[in-house]
């Protein structure tokens, strides 16, 4: 099965973000991500059309948060990264004839907008705050010693 991690991704790159004081180039965020700067640049279009994040050209630019961290969800996140699929599974056929398939895809169907909806309102109810402190938390408790600056990734 294939996983679409993008929203776990761009979480980890914008907690890295707001631990610099200045911009970060898309060279640094992908070196965090063990990616390319091409998907990184890529996956910030679209986080900036929603005012998260603002670039800065020119020498000593690069991304810089444009956002409260308070007032950012995960599930305003999902959102400006297009609101991909949640799940991988799915009906085997959308429009079948056969009525048992029917009676399946009615159920799956069903279930799957439930879900749909618990997980979106557990996203809704995190912000990126909640985030930070999480992990200034467990920073803390790791390596007291530690910025954020330097937690190695």
């Amino acid at each position: 099965m294939n996983r679409d991690s993008r929203l776990s991704g761009v979480l980890h790159v914008l907690l890295h973000m707001a631990e610099h004081d200045g911009p970060v180039t898309s060279e640094v965020l992908a070196r965090a991500m063990q990616t390319n700067p091409v998907v990184i640049r890529r996956t910030m279009a679209g986080l900036k059309a929603q005012g998260y994040v603002r670039s800065e050209k020119g020498h000593g630019g690069g991304w810089r948060l444009d956002c409260d961290l308070n007032a950012v969800t995960l599930g305003d996140v999902y959102a400006a990264l297009g609101s991909p699929s949640l799940f991988a599974i799915g009906n085997r056929n959308e429009t079948p004839d056969c009525l048992v398939e029917q009676a399946v895809n009615a159920a799956l169907d069903e279930a799957l907008a439930e879900a749909e909806a618990v997980l979106l309102a557990s996203l809704g109810g995190v912000t990126l705050a909640a985030l930070s402190a999480d992990f200034h938390q467990r920073l803390a408790r790791r390596a007291p010693h530690l910025t954020g600056a330097n937690h190695g990734a």
